[in-house]
């Protein structure tokens, strides 16, 4: 028996229904499922020389400090989500962050390599954030003419290097064929010197000084390798803790190392005027680039700075992204940093100070 014409619109009214809650599903799954980018955003900012649960961040012990009155030096910081297993976002996120000017949107292979996990990145951001902590302390006493121990020691061993079985990790490295190592620069020249041949070290292992011999291997770049990763180890005169929870990363140094220098001055640095910077700091006091600071300018603004310094390597993201009313201050070395804050601090006009062009 034929179906009657009202029969076939039901049935077209049915279709028609579900392929609309099908789509409706469909769009929503499109919107919501995670995607492989990873959005940056501004951070939030803290002041070094403040305080935090009632507890200075900067602390000095076995040597005056000089606690400050007012003013601020923040540290700015990047927020980053997506491209991780625990940390996902969606394309509704994504394209949002699109329209946001202060947000950045990159794939996730361009910040995180396959397998990745938020505990290994933690585990390495800290490990970044206290070796900034040690070059800032480092850097403000050179600056300041403190003096100090430092050396080279071993960060780790590759199992398939030339130094495999014989170095171990926090090995301090004394002396390489009866010259000092002062800095990196002394082993490469050794080695190259050396042509391959076997190199004579000295070290400290646990507070015991002893002598090994070690043949380096040739590199992919041609040049001879002891075959460790090395790292910076100090003893300084006295204790500069700084304590900071839930940061991590290398770029606060400069920030860390202007405040370990005012609170080892008497007086106010900032003169009770508001700064905010970013930038890694080496031991000698040279400032680094780092990465997110158009998102740093935004959270340095956002949270009343009026001053920020920046490193001179990153001058070409913070041009066309400066906040209105903040003025960017360029600087390469610790030193410039401290002279520019000391002079805004001390009321002088600060707007010939250089900066990004």
């Amino acid at each position: 028996m034929a179906a009657t014409p009202r029969t076939f619109r039901d049935k077209r009214i049915s279709l028609m229904a579900v392929s609309g809650v099908l789509a409706v599903v469909l769009g929503v799954a499109a919107v919501t499922l995670p995607v492989p980018y990873v959005i940056e955003s501004p951070g939030p900012a803290i002041n070094t020389i403040g305080e935090l649960n009632g507890e200075p961040i900067i602390a000095v012990t076995g040597h005056e400090s000089f606690p400050p009155t007012s003013g601020s030096l923040d540290l700015t910081t990047v927020h980053l989500t997506g491209g991780l297993p625990e940390s996902q976002v969606n394309f509704f996120n994504v394209l949002t962050s699109w329209l946001t000017p202060s947000h950045t949107v990159y794939p996730a292979e361009l910040m995180y390599a396959p397998g990745t996990s938020q505990d290994a990145i933690n585990s390495e951001n800290s490990a970044a954030m206290t070796g900034s902590q040690e070059n800032a302390t480092a850097a403000a006493m050179t600056a300041m003419g403190i003096d100090f121990e430092s050396n080279l020691a071993v960060a780790m061993v590759p199992a398939d290097g030339a130094a495999s079985g014989i170095l171990k990790p926090d090995d301090v490295l004394l002396t390489i064929d009866g010259k000092k190592i002062t800095d990196l620069g002394v082993i490469q020249t050794a080695l190259t010197d050396g042509k391959g041949a076997p190199v004579e070290l000295e070290i400290r292992r646990n507070d015991a000084e002893q002598k090994l011999s070690l043949t380096p291997k040739l590199g992919d770049e041609g040049k001879y390798l002891l075959g460790v990763q090395i790292q910076n180890v100090f003893k300084f005169p006295f204790d500069v803790e700084i304590t900071l929870s839930n940061i991590g990363g290398p770029s606060a140094g400069m920030i860390f190392a202007l405040g370990i220098m005012d609170s080892l001055t008497p007086g106010d640095l900032t003169g009770g005027k508001k700064f905010a910077g970013t930038g890694t700091i080496d031991p000698e006091g040279k400032v680094g680039a780092i990465g997110g600071i158009a998102q740093k300018l935004v959270g340095a603004r956002s949270t009343g700075a009026d001053y920020f310094l920046a490193p001179a390597a990153n001058c070409g993201d913070v041009v066309g992204n400066i906040p209105d009313g903040l003025q960017v201050i360029k600087v390469s070395t610790l030193t410039e940093a401290h002279d520019a804050v000391a002079l805004i601090g001390s009321g002088k006009d600060g707007s010939g100070l250089p900066t990004c062009k």
